[in-house]
């Protein structure tokens, strides 16, 4: 199930701005919601740290908890860094991707538009958010959405430097497998791997 409720108040609760709306609001209130926000916090023990690390990732990508356990078992039977092979496998998710090309302002957005099947895929209709791209794959506006207000005025913020995107023809290009520093998630993934290798 993934996440309906107050985007704001979530944003407050894990310390990262989920939505633009979000981040206006954190500027005024950088503290977690409810009467007792404010107040000083006991240190949270290591596992309250790794739990709040899974929970920001889990949001930035708006995937269920089962969805993101089984992206870490995947990327722990790959070679390499588990925690570089968990943010390479969600970000190379189609609806990640149409964040990141500009297509969506949110990754709430970015879900909707993929399930109401606005985009193909290297020409092929394509409406399941999980989707996974491979580099060189294509994503483009079905020629039907192209005059939808939805795509009026793109880009919506800054593209991410593995995508290519061409405002004229509305297509994005995933250039290539990005490294982390690239990756613009707030989250300190080898917590993450932490959490699930208890």
């Amino acid at each position: 199930m993934n996440f309906t409720g107050a985007k704001v108040k979530k944003s407050r609760a894990l310390g990262v701005a989920l939505t633009p709306k979000a981040q206006k609001y954190m500027k005024n209130r950088p503290f977690p919601p409810g009467q007792h926000g404010q107040r000083r916090r006991r240190r949270p023990s290591d596992y309250g740290v790794q739990l709040l690390e899974k929970q920001r990732l889990r949001f930035q990508y708006n995937i269920s908890e089962k969805q993101l356990a089984r992206a870490y078992q995947a990327a722990s039977r790959m070679p390499g860094s588990t925690g570089d092979n968990l943010m390479h496998l969600l970000e190379s998710r189609l609806d990640a991707l149409v964040l990141r090309a500009g297509f969506a302002p949110t990754i709430y957005a970015a879900r909707q538009m993929v399930t109401h099947g606005h985009f193909l895929v290297n020409g092929r209709k394509a409406s399941i958010p999980s989707m996974r791209l491979k580099p060189g794959d294509i994503i483009s506006v079905r020629e039907r959405s192209k005059k939808s207000v939805l795509f009026a005025d793109l880009p919506h913020g800054q593209v991410a430097p593995y995508i290519t995107f061409d405002a004229n023809n509305l297509t994005a290009r995933f250039d290539y497998m990005p490294p982390r520093e690239e990756i613009p998630v707030l989250c300190a993934e080898h917590l993450v791997v932490e959490y699930y290798s208890r």
